[in-house]
């Protein structure tokens, strides 16, 4: 644990995410770090007695992570796999998108929408493409929305159900164990979508970076 919070706060020095520091850097940095593997920002606010903070303090340092999500370094890459899930939104069914690098496990690309057409599937697979110095094999199951995309974007691509295509279901996995905390059910009661844009982003950034992958005995991004 005491390695993890020095690795994140080395990276929000140099990102300079916070220009006051009113309360000690360090404890924002267990906050956030708590947010990403499981508490609520209530609970944040309610358990760690370190430093007294509000709720609302403890959701405007989660927000302020937010700069810390950078795009994945560009390299050749040989497979992705891609999928989407659902999860809730204040009681309302979004879907899940997510590309996985499978030879890495590193997550390339995340999104959130209110459905699941072709230009969903074919958003998720640009900024995927933007970490990939090639075109990649797509691995994805017979979603009909894939198809066009695929075809759009002249990548190699195949339907297959298990197999490596698992890489990116394990992430959905992890995520859920993740939501699983509050039901499933992202309570974002100010900006709905954006706030599950930024916890995707955060939950990433702490999947690619932070946390320890069984399987690998590393973090993805080494």
């Amino acid at each position: 644990m005491l390695e993890v919070v020095e690795l994140l706060l080395k990276a929000v020095e140099k990102a300079r995410v916070f220009k006051r520091n009113k309360v000690s850097l360090r404890y924002k940095v267990e906050a956030g770090l708590l947010y990403m593997a499981g508490l609520s920002t209530r609970c944040i606010s309610e358990v760690v007695k370190a430093v007294p903070a509000s709720r609302e303090a403890v959701r405007q340092w989660v927000h302020r992570f937010a700069s810390l999500m950078s795009q994945a370094e560009a390299r050749v890459r040989r497979c992705l796999a891609v999928d989407e899930t659902k999860l809730k939104v204040n009681g309302s069914q979004v879907f899940i998108w997510a590309a996985v690098d499978v030879d890495s496990r590193e997550v390339l690309a995340v999104d959130v929408s209110w459905q699941r057409s072709s230009m969903n599937a074919e958003h998720v697979l640009k900024k995927a493409l933007r970490s990939c110095l090639n075109k990649p094999l797509i691995l994805v199951d017979k979603g009909p929305w894939y198809g066009e995309a695929l075809q759009s974007l002249e990548l190699p691509w195949m339907h297959i159900t298990r197999g490596a295509r698992n890489r990116v279901e394990r992430w959905f996995r992890t995520l859920k164990e993740r939501t699983g905390r509050f039901y499933n059910n992202v309570n974002a009661r100010r900006q709905g979508i954006l706030c599950m844009k930024l916890f995707l982003n955060l939950f990433t950034y702490f999947y690619n970076n932070l946390r320890i992958h069984q399987t690998l005995g590393t973090t993805p991004n080494t």
